[in-house]
Parts: structure tokens; C-alpha cells; sequence
């Protein structure tokens, strides 16, 4: 499923806590002021995910429009890391997710990092993504998975350097960039993954025959 971001009075979205498309239960804050049982309306407002049953809390400060941000969990608008993510790409990847709505730019430059260790954990030197990129798709890299890697690296290039891109273009595909990291550890390690523990359970027969098939 298509990863939905969350956003203020939203009826569902997925989930900055367990990632789960979910549908959120909205309610105001309150403040109790002076006097007892006297309760003023706060900028407050909280959502609350009927999947983890977990709470966010976001800030209006216009209660007349419908508008507000996320402030706590801090920069979680973004997906959560692939399951199957390794743990040296994780901390980057989770490093970017924190900063991403304060800083897109530099969660953009740490997206790249990410397509980096993923380019090295994949087999390549890891020294220059440009060229293991290359090197992938001589060893049959699909061309959707050769695209995400470029975007994420051309985004992350023109976040650190001068480029084409300026602020507001790599605000408005960071989160889209965090899905495409997802989708390659998908592709490049998980699926693998899948159909390797998928083809451990054949009966060793015909394995063999298959062994056999494939060295004429």
C-alpha cells in the first residue's frame, strides 16, 4: 500500500508510531486556568491511532483554520525503515526521518548516504554511487530500482551542492524519497531474501534436477 503522510485532521494515514495505515481519533486540548473547572482551549490538538492506540500531538495557531504540525513524535511525517533495512543503513535513514520537517536538504544529503551503504551492501565499493549504480545495472539491476537510486542521489547531491533543484523542489519530494530507499531494500534484499528461503523448502530432488537443468 501507498505510504500516506500524516497530516493535521486527517481521518487516516499511516501512523508515525507503528506505520500502520490507520484510521485517528482527533480531539482538542484543554487547559485548566485560574479558577477550578474553568478550562481554556489550548493550540493543542491530538491524535490518536486506533491501530497502536499510540498519541500525537500536533500545534494550530490559528484555531479558525485548519492547518497545524506535528510536534510530537519529533519529524516522524516520514515512513518508518524497511523491516529488513541492515542496521548500518538504519541510523542514517532514522537520523533523516528526525530532521525531515526542519531540514529537508540535510535529510535529503542523509538519503544519499543511505543509497550509498545500500550500493556497498549490495556488493559495490561504496566510494562512488555514480559508479555502483552503473556497475548494478550491468549485473541486471531493474530500471525502476536504477531510477530510484538516481533520485535519490541526484536530490541528495543538489541538497550539499549548487544544482537545479532549489529549497521548495527538495521540500516537496523529501518524504517521496524516504519511500524510494524503502522500495529498494524491498527489491535488492528482501524479495531475494523471500524466494531464496522459498526455494531452501523444495525437496532436495528437485533441486538437484533443477541444478541439473540449468549447467547444460
Amino acid at each position: 500500500m501507498e505510504y500516506v503522510q500524516p497530516k493535521f485532521i486527517q481521518e487516516a494515514f499511516n501512523c508515525p508510531h507503528c506505520g500502520a495505515f490507520a484510521h485517528m481519533y482527533w480531539s482538542k486540548i484543554y487547559n485548566e486556568f485560574g479558577r477550578q473547572n474553568s478550562f481554556l482551549r489550548t493550540p493543542l490538538m491530538q491524535s490518536r491511532c486506533a491501530h497502536c492506540r499510540k498519541d500525537c500531538f500536533w500545534i494550530q495557531p490559528d484555531e479558525d483554520i485548519d492547518e497545524g504540525t506535528l510536534i510530537l513524535p519529533v519529524g516522524s511525517v516520514a515512513p518508518l525503515p524497511h523491516p529488513d533495512m541492515p542496521k548500518e543503513i538504519c541510523s542514517a535513514y532514522e537520523e533523516a526521518r528526525n530532521i525531515v520537517g526542519f531540514s529537508p536538504k540535510s535529510s535529503a544529503a542523509l538519503l544519499r548516504l543511505c543509497v550509498q551503504k545500500l550500493c556497498k551492501h549490495l556488493g559495490e565499493s561504496g566510494s562512488n554511487i555514480n559508479n555502483d549504480i552503473k556497475a548494478l545495472v550491468t549485473k541486471g539491476l531493474p530500471i525502476e530500482i536504477q531510477q530510484a537510486l538516481d533520485i535519490v542521489r541526484v536530490v541528495g547531491n543538489n541538497a550539499v551542492h549548487p544544482g537545479e533543484l532549489n529549497d521548495s523542489d527538495i521540500s516537496s519530494i523529501a518524504i517521496p524519497l524516504f519511500e524510494l530507499v524503502n522500495q529498494i531494500v524491498e527489491d535488492r534484499i528482501s524479495r531475494p531474501n523471500k524466494l531464496k528461503n522459498l526455494f531452501s523448502k523444495l525437496p532436495n530432488g528437485a533441486k538437484e534436477a533443477i541444478k541439473k537443468r540449468d549447467s547444460i
